[in-house]
C-alpha cells in the first residue's frame, strides 16, 4: 500500500473526527486539568520559594502579576506564622508606603512565609469554579442552566464589593472607607469586635466579603455556563457517534459483499 493511500484525506479526516469526539466526551476532565493547572500554579509559588527553587517561584509571581494585584495584605501566606498579615505589619518589614505598586512586590520571607500568587478574592473566585464544576458534573443531567437574571444577581455582589474596594483605594491603601468600615460599625452599632471592621485580615468583614462574593461568582459561572457547554458537547458527541456507526455499517456491508 502506497504512502499516499495510507495517509489519504479521508483517513486524516477520520483522525480529526475521532479527536473531536473524544475531546467532546471528556471535556470536563480536560478542562479540570488545564484550568486546574492555571488555578494551582499560584499555590506552587510559595512552595517553590520554601524549598529553595526561587527561580521557579519568582517566575510564577512574575507571570501572575499581570493577572492579579497581589497586594500582600489581601493575600494568603504559606509556611509562615500567620495565614494573612495586616498592612502595618507588612509595612514594618517591607516599606513604609501605601503605594500599591511597591506593596505588591512583597512576596514574603522565611519568617513571614511566602505569598500565594493570587489574592484572596482570586483564590475564592477561581478555585470555586473548579469545585462547583466537580459538584455539578455528577448531577449535570438534572440541573438546568441558570436564567440570565439569576446569573446577574449572583455576580452583582462581587461587582459591588470590588467597585467599593477600588473607590476606597483611591483615598490611599489603608486609608479609605473600606479600610476602617466605620459606616458598617455605625450601622451595626459596633456589635462585632473591632478587628472585624478594620483591615483585611482573615475573618474581617472585608475578607469575608471577598471570599463570599468570589464564591458566588464561581457558582454563577458554573451554573449558568456549564449546562450550556455540556449540551453543546453532547450534540457533538451524538453527531460523530452517528457518523462512526454509519461508517462501521458500511464497512461491514463491504466485507459481506467481498
Amino acid at each position: 500500500m502506497s504512502e499516499s493511500t495510507t495517509h489519504s484525506p479521508n483517513a486524516d479526516s477520520l483522525y480529526v473526527s475521532k479527536a473531536i469526539y473524544h475531546i467532546s466526551r471528556n471535556w470536563i476532565w480536560l478542562f479540570s486539568f488545564g484550568y486546574g493547572l492555571y488555578v494551582g500554579l499560584p499555590f506552587l509559588a510559595p512552595v517553590f520559594m520554601q524549598i529553595g527553587w526561587e527561580s521557579l517561584g519568582q517566575t510564577i509571581y512574575g507571570i501572575y502579576t499581570f493577572l492579579c494585584h497581589q497586594l500582600p495584605q489581601r493575600s494568603f501566606f504559606l509556611f509562615g506564622k500567620a495565614t494573612m498579615y495586616p498592612l502595618q505589619e507588612i509595612q514594618a518589614v517591607w516599606s513604609q508606603t501605601n503605594n500599591p505598586l511597591v506593596l505588591r512586590q512583597f512576596i514574603g520571607d522565611p519568617a513571614f512565609g511566602w505569598k500565594v500568587a493570587w489574592s484572596d478574592r482570586m483564590v475564592s473566585m477561581y478555585t470555586s469554579i473548579l469545585i462547583f464544576a466537580w459538584l455539578w458534573y455528577p448531577w449535570r443531567r438534572r440541573i438546568k442552566s441558570l436564567p440570565i437574571w439569576a446569573f446577574a444577581l449572583l455576580i452583582l455582589p462581587m461587582g459591588l464589593d470590588g467597585t467599593t474596594h477600588l473607590i476606597s483605594d483611591f483615598w490611599g491603601i489603608g486609608q479609605g472607607f473600606r479600610d476602617s468600615n466605620a459606616w458598617l460599625a455605625l450601622i451595626t452599632n459596633n456589635a462585632f469586635p473591632g478587628e472585624f471592621y478594620a483591615g483585611d485580615a482573615l475573618g474581617s468583614f472585608n475578607s469575608w466579603m471577598r471570599l463570599l462574593t468570589g464564591s458566588l461568582f464561581g457558582l454563577a459561572i458554573v451554573w449558568f455556563g456549564f449546562p450550556v457547554l455540556e449540551e453543546a458537547f453532547s450534540d457533538v458527541v451524538q453527531k460523530f457517534k452517528k457518523r462512526f456507526d454509519k461508517l462501521e455499517s458500511l464497512q461491514h456491508t463491504a466485507i459481506e459483499i467481498e
